[in-house]
C-alpha cells in the first residue's frame, strides 16, 4: 500500500485516540453501523482532502465500512496529528498521505497522491482537490461523480466556479448544512481558538482587548468564548448587518485601523486574504499576538511583516516573534494557519460528529442521486439534515415535542386566522 506517513510506530498511540473520540460521536457510529450492513459506497472510489484527526479518522472507517475505497490527505500542513495518520495506515489499511509540519511541495504532492486511484467523489475542506483535478487532473473530470465540501472558505471558492461554468460535477455544500456550521463553526471553532491560543501562548484572557475580524457563525463562537474568559471582545466587519448584530450583543465594533492601536490578541475568521496587513503591522502596540482561525493562511499577510521586521526567532513552540526595526515585537502563532489545529486538537469530537455524518450522508446521497445533478453547488438536503439533528438529540437523551393533528391542520390553513 502507499502512503507517506511521519512514523508508523506512532500507530498505537493514534489507534488508542480514534476509539477515545468514537465515544463521543454517536450519530456517526450509527452511520457507520449501517453502512456496514448496507455498503451504500461499495467498490466507489473516495479521495478525501480533510484535517487529519481523530474525528476524521472515524468519518474515514465509516466510509470504508459502506464499501468506499479512499484515500486520504491534508488540507493544513499543520493539522495532521501524526499518530492518527499512522494508524489508519497500520491498522486500518487507508491510504494516508499526510505528516504534520510538511512543507508546500509535500502538501501538493500529497494532493496528487490522494487522486491517484481516480476518485470519483472527492470530499474535501476548503476545495483544494477539487482545484487540483479542474487545474491539473482533468482527465479525471468524466469519471467524477461529485464531491462534498466542509467548510466556508472552499464553499467560497467552489460558488466562484460554478458562477465562471468552471465546475465540471456537482457538490454538495456540507458546510451549509444547519447541523454543520450553526454547532461546528459556533462551537467547535469557538471553544478549540481559544484552547489553541492558550496552548500556544499560557496568556491570561481575563482583561485582554481581544480583537476578532469577521462575525460570522466561527467568529460568533470565539467572542462568545473570549468573553466568557473575562477578554474585553472588539469585533471588525465589513457586513453592516453582521456589525450591526455584534454591537446588539454587547460588542464593541471599530475598524481594524482603530483596532490595531488598542488590541492586545487578534484573531481572523473571515475567510479571505491582507486581513490583518502592513498598514495594521505598522499601528499594532508592542506585544501584540496575531492568529487566524480562518481555512488558509492568507488572512494574514506574514509577507509584509516580514519587510517590516529586521529579524524573527521562535519564542516557544507555535510562536514566532518578528522584531520591528522601531524595536516592536509582534507575536504570530501557528505560522498563520488554522491555530485550532496548529497547537490544539481542532473541534471536540461530539460537534464533528454531526459534521462528519453531513460528509458521510452527502457522499451516499451524492452517489445515489448524481446522473440528477447539475454541475453547481447543493445544500445537504433538509431531510439530512433534520435526521442528523434527531439522531444527536436522541443520543443526548433529549426528547421534543411533537406537533397534534390539530396543529398541523392549523399551519397548513389559512382560513381559520384569528
Amino acid at each position: 500500500m502507499n502512503y507517506d506517513v511521519k512514523d508508523l510506530g506512532l500507530a498505537e498511540k493514534g489507534k488508542s485516540r480514534l476509539e477515545w473520540a468514537r465515544q463521543s460521536m454517536p450519530v456517526l457510529r450509527l452511520i457507520h453501523e449501517r453502512f456496514e450492513k448496507e455498503k451504500p459506497l461499495k467498490g466507489t472510489r473516495v479521495g478525501a482532502c480533510l484535517h487529519v484527526t481523530t474525528e476524521t479518522g472515524n468519518l474515514m472507517l465509516a466510509l470504508k465500512a459502506g464499501g468506499a475505497d479512499i484515500r486520504l490527505c491534508a488540507s493544513n500542513p499543520l493539522s495532521t496529528q501524526d499518530d492518527l495518520a499512522a494508524a489508519l495506515v497500520k491498522y486500518y489499511d487507508i491510504p494516508v498521505f499526510a505528516i504534520k509540519g510538511e512543507d508546500n511541495q509535500t502538501y501538493y504532492r500529497h494532493l496528487i497522491s490522494a487522486l491517484e486511484h481516480k476518485p470519483q467523489i472527492t470530499m474535501d475542506d476548503g476545495a483544494d482537490l477539487v482545484t487540483t483535478v479542474l487545474k491539473e487532473k482533468r482527465e479525471l473530470i468524466d469519471t467524477m461523480i461529485g464531491g462534498t465540501e466542509e467548510t466556508t472558505t472552499g464553499v467560497i471558492r467552489l460558488r466562484s466556479m460554478a458562477k465562471e461554468g468552471v465546475l465540471k460535477f456537482p457538490v454538495i455544500s456540507v458546510n451549509d448544512a444547519s447541523t454543520k456550521h450553526m454547532f461546528d463553526n459556533r462551537y467547535g471553532t469557538g471553544q478549540s481558538t481559544i484552547d489553541g491560543i492558550i496552548r500556544a501562548t499560557n496568556l491570561l484572557l481575563a482583561g485582554m482587548k481581544f480583537v476578532i475580524s469577521g462575525y460570522g457563525w466561527c467568529g460568533r463562537g470565539v467572542a462568545m468564548r473570549a468573553k466568557g474568559l473575562g477578554a474585553e471582545v472588539i469585533i471588525t466587519e465589513v457586513d453592516p448587518l453582521k456589525a450591526l448584530e455584534a454591537f446588539m450583543d454587547g460588542y464593541r465594533v471599530m475598524t481594524m485601523t482603530d483596532a490595531v492601536k488598542i488590541g492586545q490578541i487578534f484573531v481572523t475568521v473571515t475567510g479571505n486574504k491582507s486581513v490583518l496587513r502592513r498598514e495594521h503591522f505598522e499601528k499594532m502596540r508592542d506585544g501584540a499576538v496575531v492568529c487566524n482561525s480562518g481555512h488558509f493562511n492568507v488572512e494574514i499577510d506574514i509577507p509584509s511583516l516580514e519587510s517590516l521586521s529586521t529579524g524573527k526567532r521562535v519564542a516557544r513552540e507555535f510562536v514566532e516573534e518578528y522584531l520591528l526595526r522601531d524595536g516592536r515585537k509582534i507575536y504570530v502563532l501557528g505560522e498563520g494557519r488554522l491555530i485550532n489545529l496548529a497547537s490544539a486538537e481542532g473541534h471536540p469530537a461530539s460537534v464533528m460528529d454531526m459534521s462528519f455524518a453531513n460528509q458521510a450522508l452527502g457522499a451516499e446521497y451524492l452517489y445515489k442521486n448524481h446522473s440528477k445533478l447539475e454541475n453547481k453547488v447543493y445544500a445537504v438536503p433538509e431531510e439530512i439534515d433534520k435526521e442528523i439533528a434527531r439522531l444527536k438529540l436522541k443520543s443526548t437523551g433529549v426528547t421534543i415535542d411533537s406537533l397534534t393533528d390539530e396543529q398541523v391542520a392549523y399551519l397548513d390553513s389559512w382560513a381559520e386566522g384569528t
